[in-house]
């Protein structure tokens, strides 16, 4: 399985690697089961954030035709959409690789992923609620989640350059690289939502 195993595997690992005279606190990264679920779940975290900031730009572009609800309703189901596309995707996966529906541990993690995609929409759901209820308007509650997604993907980039293995250069162009075709997939999906 792709999540680290069990508890007890675990377990059994550092009692292994004690035994051994290795430690684990020199090891870089995680385990190469974490690793797995970690891309999986940040992967699909950055698909729906890509997809929230194409919705919140098209509705920032066109606010005179939404009212706060629309755009919250909007919003919500474009992001549960995502999630729920990438939940089957990963099930059709794991049925094709392993010939059988996941077990137990396999069904938490595929979750896990999910609700990790699902949580991507709580700071601009909360946002656009202020502009339901009348606090803010919505013309602010968009801006302000479209620089919430912004943010959030720019720190996923950040983050993902500082731990490769490339000197301070080759950090600076991939993460120039990843601004670019980040700019590009939000032209694309603002193309196709617009």
């Amino acid at each position: 399985m792709t999540d680290g195993g069990t508890w007890a595997d675990r377990r059994r690992a550092r009692h292994d690697d004690a035994r051994r005279g290795f430690d684990r606190s020199q090891r870089r990264g995680l385990e190469p089961g974490d690793v797995e679920t970690v891309a999986k779940y940040l992967k699909e975290r950055v698909y729906a954030t890509f997809t929230g900031l194409a919705i919140v730009l098209v509705l920032a572009a066109n606010v005179e035709h939404h009212d706060a609800a629309d755009a919250l309703f909007s919003l919500v189901i474009g992001v549960v959409g995502i999630t729920l596309a990438g939940l089957v995707a990963e099930m059709i996966a794991h049925l094709t690789a392993h010939g059988a529906f996941p077990d137990q541990a396999g069904w938490r993690t595929m979750l896990r992923i999910a609700w990790g995609s699902l949580l991507t929409v709580a700071t601009p759901t909360i946002l656009l609620v202020l502009a339901v209820v009348g606090v803010m308007e919505v013309a602010t509650s968009l801006r302000v989640s479209a620089i919430v997604y912004l943010i959030t993907l720019g720190l996923s980039g950040w983050f993902a350059v500082r731990r490769a293995r490339l000197t301070i250069w080759q950090q600076l162009i991939a993460l120039a690289a990843l601004v670019l075709l980040g700019v590009l997939v939000i032209g694309v999906q603002v193309l196709a939502h617009g």
